[in-house]
């Protein structure tokens, strides 16, 4: 009996502004593929600009999913993107067509490839707990005591996601482990034929460059309209999943008059090399990737040529 082929899909990775989306249309349109958003932001409709959301034309013709999917007011777990993810990846193979899987939220593609861990649920009176914690001590103490307990989830949690500070601080509450520890020895196998690429500039200061003029492009395309419009709608707030996003942060910081125009703009781009950074943290553990050079002329033709002789 002839074994059933394992089916492939392609894992495209990067840091932000590294020029994921383009190269992952070109492979769609090559390949006959379908692609998955592996971004926690793209999932939210009415943030367009700052999310740096491809518009339908550079899409291609190309369908995208994961894209537009919530409100603002609403959150998207990791559990939620996995689970969605697999559904979509199973409809796109049983069409025939290739899944490509393009994003930037490293913790999307390590529960996607490793699995969840069994995290205890919620409890009420411990979040409280933090919350007021957070309020007089700040999230810098918060994140120094996460740093106590478990360095290695401080060290991939940054002091200004305080919900996810408060998750790890909430779960060793609850069990007296770490929540780095629920994550270990988790492999979990997918019926999949996974090839992994990583696009990022050879120089970090190029990546440096790329995203303040991107920020700055994006002040002139009407970002601050568009976060205006989120701050006018009066049922959203800063500890929302939405606001939080690097650059609504701090637009929404402005508009709430924390901050001049100038500062505005130096804190999100500054906050934008910050994020690059963690996600260059989180990629330089997939030895397994191939690494390619934002801003090569060839990538789509290495890209193909390497795909198709690791089938």
């Amino acid at each position: 009996m002839v074994p059933e082929k394992v089916p492939p899909v392609i894992l495209l990775m990067g840091p932000t502004a590294s020029g994921k989306t383009a190269l992952a249309v070109e492979l769609a349109q090559s390949l006959n593929g379908e692609i998955i958003s592996v971004d926690s932001a793209l999932v939210f409709k009415g943030m367009d600009i700052g999310t740096a959301k491809p518009t339908f034309e550079e899409r291609g013709g190309i369908p995208h999913h994961l894209i537009d999917i919530l409100d603002p007011s609403e959150s998207f777990s990791t559990g939620q993107f996995r689970n969605q993810a697999l559904a979509l990846m199973a409809d796109i193979t049983a069409r025939g067509k290739l899944p490509i899987l393009v994003g930037g939220t490293m913790l999307y593609f390590k529960a996607l490839t490793q699995g969840l861990a069994e995290l205890p649920p919620a409890n009420i009176e411990i979040r409280a707990c933090l919350e007021a914690d957070l309020a007089r001590d700040g999230k810098i103490l918060l994140h120094q005591r996460l740093e106590k307990i478990d360095p290695q989830a401080a060290n991939r949690i940054h002091f200004n996601d305080p919900q996810r500070v408060q998750r790890a601080l909430e779960v060793f509450e609850l069990t007296g482990k770490p929540i780095s520890e629920f994550f270990t020895n988790n492999q979990e196998s997918l019926p999949y034929q996974i090839h992994k690429f990583i696009i990022a500039p050879e120089d970090r200061k190029i990546l440096h460059d790329i995203i303040a003029q991107r920020f700055h492009n994006m002040l002139e395309k009407g970002l601050l309209t568009e976060v205006e419009k989120l701050v006018l709608r009066g049922d959203l707030n800063d500890k929302m999943p939405a606001i939080r996003a690097v650059g609504y942060r701090e637009a929404w910081a402005y508009f709430q008059g924390d901050y001049a125009l100038e500062t505005m703009t130096e804190k999100a781009i500054i906050a934008t090399r910050q994020l690059a950074k963690r996600q260059f943290t989180w990629l330089r553990r997939e030895t397994d990737a191939h690494l390619l050079v934002t801003g090569e002329i060839n990538l789509l033709a290495q890209v193909l040529s390497k795909f198709k002789t690791m089938l």
